[in-house]
């Protein structure tokens, strides 16, 4: 009896192993997994009607289906796209839409910087744009990515693809970070009190960092979802 459950469960272990060595959304890794096991069970019915016992008809079917660390190394190099286009289309909308509600409580709380006690040097003020257009940079760039990525992918290799995917998430995230790190610096030089704002103020700036982070963890685990292809 031993035997016969273990060549009944031939199917089940090459997905389960197949499974184990894929990263990227569940529900995507989910539907991979489900195709599969569709394929090899269709497969198997094949070869069964073709005179094969179950056993055999099954061992068949998964060694024409390919070794598993080649067929995972495909579906993660899928993943790792999927995984790089949906961090960047998070970047092409929510840096402008983070930006421009920033932009709406500075205003509505502090004003313009003429009205903030003084007029803020030319070095501040330029840092402070160099911020403001970090965003929108970064959204663009994403933006760029994801349009070239459709055209690229009828031609470049799915893994190089998803690097570069990754690659270009992590650059974007950096370049924010970098510009509010920068302001941040800056604003702490010229006058510590002023970092110290108002309740609504101070609520504004752990979302708008709470944002930035959650950005930089996609982009790190889009980056994670693409090393990982051999």
């Amino acid at each position: 009896m031993g035997p016969d459950v273990i060549d009944h469960r031939v199917i089940d272990r090459y997905v389960t192993d197949l499974g184990s060595r894929l990263r990227g959304s569940k529900r995507q890794v989910r539907d991979l997994l489900a195709e599969t096991r569709d394929s090899l069970s269709d497969a198997t019915e094949a070869h069964v009607e073709s005179g094969l016992t179950e056993q055999e008809a099954q061992r068949r079917a998964v060694a024409e289906f390919g070794p598993v660390k080649e067929i995972a190394n495909e579906y993660q190099a899928e993943l790792a796209v999927a995984y790089g286009t949906r961090t960047l289309i998070w970047l092409a909308v929510v840096l402008p839409l983070l930006h421009m509600a920033w932009e709406f409580v500075r205003m509505l709380l502090i004003g313009p910087w003429q009205d903030f006690g003084t007029v803020p040097p030319q070095w501040y003020l330029f840092i402070a744009k160099a911020n403001d257009l970090a965003g929108g940079v970064a959204s663009g760039i994403a933006l760029v990515a994801l349009v070239l990525g459709r055209v690229l992918a009828r031609t470049c290799d799915t893994r190089l693809l998803a690097r570069l995917g990754a690659g270009v998430a992590l650059g974007a995230v950096g370049m924010v970070l970098a510009g509010n790190l920068a302001i941040i610096a800056a604003t702490a030089h010229l006058d510590p009190a002023r970092l110290l704002q108002s309740v609504p103020m101070s609520v504004a700036s752990l979302i708008t960092w709470t944002v930035i982070v959650r950005l930089g963890l996609l982009a790190r685990r889009c980056l994670s979802c693409a090393t990982i292809v051999a």
